[in-house]
């Protein structure tokens, strides 16, 4: 079963693990009770499990995802960065920068084309140029910057197959 002093590897769960997991992904507001009627186990065993799955960091965090469109959502944009060199240093200097800009939703360092991929939320274009002219400037060590702004989402599900 989950050890506490390392992340499990996705083998080590079993099949209610697995349930519990996918059905918390979907609507991680379930009660414990409801979440155990849909596993098909007692609500201890449930409660039980939920906690070591976030004890073991299978669970990273529970959050509430809001509909863009209630909050006269603003621009989301796709970006492609370049730094101009590769260096564990320049990489790892580029993402705490980008860490530390609420604006900047997700951050991945990708291979073959550019170095990293960023989703951006941004207010507004004004907003997108005032933080391009920080996350992008000359002391960031950026090459290069392509970015694609979002005009539909067709699919957003944040999740991960069990």
């Amino acid at each position: 079963m989950i050890g506490t002093s390392e992340t499990p590897a996705a083998s080590d769960l079993d099949a209610i693990d697995r349930r519990i997991l996918d059905l918390m992904q979907r609507d991680a507001s379930l009660t414990n009770q409801a979440l155990a009627e849909r596993v098909g186990a007692s609500p201890a065993t449930t409660l039980r499990r939920v906690r070591r799955l976030r004890e073991a960091g299978v669970i990273e965090r529970e959050v509430a995802l809001l509909a863009p469109r209630w909050a006269n959502a603003g621009l989301t944009a796709v970006v492609e960065v370049s730094l101009q060199a590769q260096t564990e240093e320049l990489l790892s200097q580029f993402e705490q920068r980008c860490a530390a800009e609420a604006a900047v939703q997700q951050c991945y360092r990708v291979s073959a084309g550019p170095d990293l991929v960023l989703v951006l939320h941004v207010p507004d274009m004004a907003g997108y140029q005032t933080l391009a002219a920080q996350l992008f400037s000359d002391r960031a060590a950026v090459r290069n910057v392509r970015t694609f702004f979002v005009t539909k989402r067709s699919k957003f599900e944040p999740r991960v197959a069990v």
